[in-house]
């Protein structure tokens, strides 16, 4: 299942950077995960400080 990007992101950023196929975005509020391009790496989960995405 895709990752996810829960209501404790802050907007940092670190995760957009660090996915290998860009399927994260600026969304309302936080971040979020197009699911139909996340390769499931866990890459974001590695580097938010706050481990705001999960997998689904």
């Amino acid at each position: 299942m895709a990752y996810i990007i829960s209501d404790d992101c802050v907007m940092c950023g670190a995760c957009a950077g660090e996915c290998p196929v860009g399927a994260i975005s600026e969304g309302d509020g936080k971040y979020v995960i197009d699911a139909d391009a996340c390769v499931e790496c866990g890459a974001c989960a590695g580097v938010c400080p706050v481990g705001a995405p999960n997998a689904q």
